[in-house]
């Protein structure tokens, strides 16, 4: 298993490595100088020539690339040019919202999703399970902008129960949470019920009833734990997939994020904050690709025997 860790860990610095050189094409293959867009249009030739100097955009692409990877592996990204704070700071400031956010929508997809997922499978073909099949299929469908948006019209403005923005109080976490985990919550649902209905009828199963044990034990113990393998791997990837999708619902509900900050940050061209926050999310998104391959060898015995030959 240590040569298994050993080994995702290398490559691990090459996925990360593409991310970094990913953002540096993109950002500057954007249409526009983004010297005369930090300064505006009243900034005169000189002011755009000084901080076009000062930004190194005045190197080469080769020679602003190899910059730009020194700088990122001191986790040196400058300074915000809107803000005059260092980038990683500014950003790492923001986290602690973000990781609340994603990982409040993370626990209530997990303790809705699971339970109906499991009674889905356990009532296959009834009416109940239909219900669950609809309601999963609808939450998986809807984009989360709109959703936010018809959750603010109904609880914020009409009923005025709930905060439409901003941060501080539990109340503040409802709608933004509930947004973020709604399509998470559908996909967990149906890959719980097909997962659990491949397992149920397998031999350990007749078994484990046969010995006289209690039908929930069986579920539970037995049936679920092997019906969890995939799921393990799709809550890790979703939980990548959900601080991304905080980028919107950051937006939609003002929620002082990393997301919100990245795209104020894109849409002023200030390339240090957008660097440091996509190289950020790009690590929490390979370190927990690496953790649910460590949980499939502890769930999987044969995946863990693989790995060390």
């Amino acid at each position: 298993m240590g040569a298994y860790v050993v080994r995702r860990l290398f490559f691990s610095v090459f996925v990360l490595w593409g991310a970094v050189t990913i953002i540096f094409v993109v950002l500057r293959l954007v249409p526009g100088d983004p010297a005369y867009i930090m300064l505006g249009p009243d900034a005169d030739q000189a002011q755009v020539d000084a901080l076009r100097a000062q930004l190194g955009l005045d190197h080469s692409l080769a020679q602003q690339y190899v910059t730009y990877l020194t700088n990122v592996v001191n986790l040196d990204f400058g300074q915000s040019f809107r803000l005059s704070t260092d980038s990683m700071t500014l950003v790492m400031q923001r986290v602690p919202a973000t990781i609340q956010l994603a990982s409040t929508a993370l626990l209530l997809s997990l303790l809705i999703g699971l339970p109906l997922g499991v009674i889905a499978a356990l009532k296959a073909n009834t009416w109940l399970d239909r219900t669950i099949s609809v309601f999963s299929l609808l939450g998986q469908s809807t984009p989360s902008f709109w959703l936010g948006i018809v959750m603010i019209l109904v609880f914020a403005r009409n009923l005025q129960v709930l905060p439409s923005s901003g941060s501080g109080s539990w109340a503040h976490l409802v709608l933004p949470t509930v947004t973020l985990a709604l399509p998470f919550l559908a996909i967990l649902v149906r890959l719980t019920r097909s997962g659990l209905l491949e397992v149920v009828h397998e031999g350990y199963v007749q078994t484990a009833r046969a010995k006289g044990l209690a039908e929930g034990g069986v579920i539970l113990v037995h049936a679920l734990r092997n019906a969890l393998i995939p799921i393990v791997t799709v809550v890790g990837l979703q939980f990548g997939a959900l601080l991304g999708g905080t980028v919107i619902v950051e937006t939609v509900f003002a929620w002082p994020g990393v997301g919100r900050l990245l795209i104020d940050s894109i849409s002023r061209r200030d390339y240090g904050v957008v660097q440091a926050a996509i190289l950020l999310v790009a690590t929490i998104f390979v370190l927990i690709n690496l953790l649910v391959d460590l949980l499939y060898g502890f769930l999987d015995p044969r995946v863990r025997l693989a790995g060390d030959r």
